[in-house]
This record gives C-alpha cells, structure tokens and sequence, in this order.
C-alpha cells in the first residue's frame, strides 16, 4: 500500500516538513508538573531522540529527572508561554505536550490559550492529557520526516477588509 499523502496546499498555504529528529516542548500546570515527568520518565528512551524544550521549572525539573538536555524558556507566567508561541511561529517547535490543569484557574489564562491557539494555527501535534501523549509518542510518525500542512489564515482578513 502506498504512503497517504497530506492534503495538498493552495497556492497560499505552505508546508513545513518536520525533521525525524523532533523538537519537544514539555509543558505542565503546577498540579501537574509530577504527571508530566512521570510520563516522560516512562518514554525517557524515546525523548532522548528528540531535541527537547520546557518552560521555567517544568523544563528544569525534566532535565534533571531525565538527565537529557532540555533548552528551558521563562516560567510560563513569566513569559515562557509566549516563548514557546514564538518559537512555533518561527518552526522551532514541532510538538507540543502541555499538561494542563481544568480544575484551576491560571494567572497568565490568557497566555495559555493564546499558546493553544497558536498550535493550532501552525498545525502541530498536541497533547494536553497523558493519554494523547501516549497516543503522539507511539505514532510511527515520531521517527520519520512529516510534511505538516499550514493554512495561511492571512487571506481570511483579506477578504474581510
């Protein structure tokens, strides 16, 4: 059986094909910074592969229970979140695993919604809870280059002037 191929871009929308070697932000709510690490811990093997990125104490405290390198941002209210929006803007970042807290209240709520939202503008993979992590890191696709399709949103505010 032949490779399915990804919807094909208008002229507007482009391709950004993601490396085998994968760029990894590693994301977590207070509450749940001890589920991310375990989860990471658990795929240790796996992420060693892998270019690896983190927000503030999330990153920090990853680097050192994983002993693997882990380029670290600003804490998340400090700015990190941004951070890492940037660098999914800029193609520094191809998959996000954030672990989010539902039950609480965030002080930087509207950084972390405009982070989402931009995950899901440049298309990358996303992982809010263990199991779609589970679910990202297991995919074939982790080690092989993939073309991720990006829409390019700007025609939209054109045809709306």
């Amino acid at each position: 059986m032949g490779k399915k191929k990804n919807h094909h871009p208008s002229i507007m929308d482009s391709i950004s094909t993601m490396k085998p070697k994968k760029n990894i932000a590693l994301i977590a709510h207070d509450h749940r910074k001890l589920d991310l690490l375990d989860w990471a811990e658990f795929n240790r093997e796996i992420l060693s592969e892998h270019n690896l990125f983190g927000t503030g104490t999330t990153g920090s405290m990853a680097a050192e229970r994983l002993d693997l390198p882990v380029y670290t941002f600003k804490s998340g209210p400090l700015g990190g979140d941004l951070q890492i929006g940037s660098a999914i803007i800029d193609n520094e970042i191809d998959i996000m695993i954030f672990f989010t807290d539902p039950l609480m209240a965030q002080p930087h709520d509207v950084d972390v919604k405009a982070l989402m939202r931009i995950s899901v503008v440049y298309n990358i993979p996303l992982a809010c809870n263990r199991s779609s992590a589970d679910f990202i890191i297991s995919s074939p696709l982790m080690e092989k280059s993939y073309d991720r399709f990006i829409v390019d949103y700007s025609q939209r505010f054109k045809k709306e002037l």
